[in-house]
């Protein structure tokens, strides 16, 4: 089993969480939502879901999870300004660890200088800052590089998105047993 931190904040896009958390579960996985603070309501931009932060920012350090999962909407750009999911995203690329981002979601490793020479996707308004960030720019439903992460474009990918996501997971825990 992996434990999967989920970084989130209010104006995610719903289904972009949804579908991919509950396929992780379903597969034996945990997933972990965290937010600015432990009990934080967080609501979807569609306003679908509403979730509540399993764990604040300041309570978790990335040395305890398998895999970062960065869910698309305006959620990335909200967690970019904050220095503390940076810093927590940037220590999962750093350390090689699985990274699972949707649409949006690249915007947060954007900020954390986690993209020079990765190959990768997003939601097509912001290819051009993938570019200026030194990512290779795919527009492809899914792109996997380096067997640690995993991008989407939007709503549509979800399927492929999963499937490639677990696959990784898959991947480690092979390695790991």
């Amino acid at each position: 089993m992996t434990k999967i931190a989920t970084v989130l904040d209010s104006m995610f896009e719903d289904v972009e969480y949804t579908e991919p958390a509950k396929a992780f579960k379903e597969a034996g996985h945990e997933v972990i939502v965290i937010g600015s603070e432990k009990g934080k309501s967080l609501q979807g931009k569609q306003k679908e879901e509403v979730l509540t932060a399993d764990n604040g920012i300041d309570d978790v350090s990335p040395g305890e999870f398998d895999a970062l999962f960065i869910p698309g909407g305006f959620s990335p750009d909200l967690l970019r300004g904050d220095d503390r999911f940076v810093q927590f995203t940037k220590a999962f690329a750093d350390a090689g660890k699985p990274i699972f981002a949707i649409c949006h979601g690249p915007q947060l490793l954007i900020t954390a200088e986690a993209l020079k020479g990765r190959k990768v996707t997003g939601y097509k308004s912001i290819h051009v800052d993938l570019k200026n960030a030194g990512a290779t720019v795919e527009d492809k439903e899914v792109v996997v590089c380096g067997g640690n992460l995993v991008t989407s474009r939007q709503p549509e990918d979800i399927p492929a998105f999963i499937k490639e996501s677990l696959g990784v997971l898959e991947k480690r825990t092979s390695a790991v047993q």
